[in-house]
């Protein structure tokens, strides 16, 4: 084991230090430093510069991300030193208030102590830091299809919602494999956008919102071998992630028929290409809404031109490019994007982000 993290170690902090502009001598002092902190407890500390670099690096080679473009704007808060879950909740306080900027949204992640000797000193069990709940109760569902069960388990632990469509699931802490804890997520920290349509006045009449921040909080960040599985982190929405995915699939919000038929559609007939309709007026909905409420967010259009940007400058620097096609193009019009017309190499390089399983199941 120590001989395996030593390389994987002596691999970043290779590529870390000579992408810094550091010398062979100082990469020499500091895998002497490394070794030592392995030799003695088979784990070894990331500085503060290794984190911010290698979490960048991370997002820089996510396959499945198509806004890499602005890897380096990644903003690190480093909270290695929060033990207890009120100082994990501060953090996520923080972290909400910070990303969320008033709207104008800022790229961030939030790193708590990573796994050491096969234990986990920090778990954040949500998905998303926020994210929809979830009620299932005769053959009905209220909310979020995709959060019934994490919303069973809150209610397992004693949280209680008001069974809307759109309640904000708690955040649920666990410390040191203790019973985890839940805490209402602070409303004067979330900005929420209500969805209007440019041109339907009816629209407003669904009666739909949806969060400014998609923080991802259940993935590792793998770097160096050093694994921190409570790191959770954003950017900012692409439209269609909201408008073409959570409140179109039909296993999440389901709308595109009611959007359809207050259109006026045929919604019998698939030749009436009425999901289609619907599809790009919900998504044209998601846009103007958050632009008249001054929340940060991009278009697929505008996303697939910085993908091909970022692709241009990685060249240039002399990297390769790997992806994920299947995720990269965009869910509406993706033959009307370049991503659509090339091939990616899906390698999974390190540092990176890795699915983990959820520990409440």
């Amino acid at each position: 084991m120590s001989t395996d993290l030593f390389q994987q170690a002596e691999r970043f902090i290779h590529r870390c230090y000579r992408e810094l502009g550091k010398t062979e001598q100082e990469i020499d002092e500091r895998l002497a430093e490394i070794q030592e902190q392995i030799d003695n407890s088979n784990h070894y500390v990331h500085t503060y510069e290794e984190l911010e670099y290698g979490a960048k690096m991370a997002w820089r080679q996510s396959n499945r991300c198509i806004g890499r473009l602005f890897w380096d704007s990644l903003y690190v808060f480093d909270y290695r030193e929060s033990s207890s879950a009120e100082e994990v909740y501060e953090a996520l306080c923080n972290h909400l208030r910070y990303a969320t900027n008033e709207g104008k949204i800022r790229s961030t992640i939030s790193v708590f102590k990573p796994r050491k000797h096969a234990q986990d000193p920090i778990r954040v069990m949500n998905h998303q830091l926020l994210r929809y709940a979830g009620y299932e109760e005769g053959g009905h569902i209220m909310g979020d299809p995709a959060s019934i069960s994490f919303t069973k388990y809150c209610q397992s632990l004693g949280w209680r919602g008001d069974y809307t469509s759109f309640d904000l699931l708690p955040w649920v802490i666990q410390v040191d494999g203790q019973d985890p804890v839940w805490y209402e997520v602070p409303k004067s920290l979330v900005k929420e956008v209500p969805l209007t349509h440019p041109h339907y006045e009816w629209f407003s009449d669904l009666q739909l919102k949806w969060y400014s921040v998609p923080i991802i909080s259940d993935m590792m960040l793998e770097i160096g071998g050093i694994e921190y599985v409570a790191a959770p982190f954003n950017g900012w929405y692409m439209e269609t992630e909201i408008g073409a995915r959570n409140l179109a699939d039909e296993f999440r919000y389901d709308l595109l028929p009611k959007v359809a038929t207050k259109m006026g559609l045929d919604i019998r007939r698939n030749r009436s290409l009425w999901k289609d309709r619907a599809l790009l007026e919900l998504n044209a909905a998601v846009l103007h809404s958050f632009k008249e409420h001054g929340v940060s967010i991009v278009d697929h259009h505008t996303a697939a031109n910085q993908f091909q940007l970022f692709e241009e400058k990685e060249h240039a620097c002399g990297r390769s490019i790997t992806g994920d096609w299947t995720w990269l193009i965009p869910p509406i019009s993706p033959a009307s994007t370049h991503i659509f017309h090339q091939s990616y190499d899906d390698t999974v390089k390190s540092p990176n982000f890795f699915y983990q399983a959820p520990p409440y199941e």
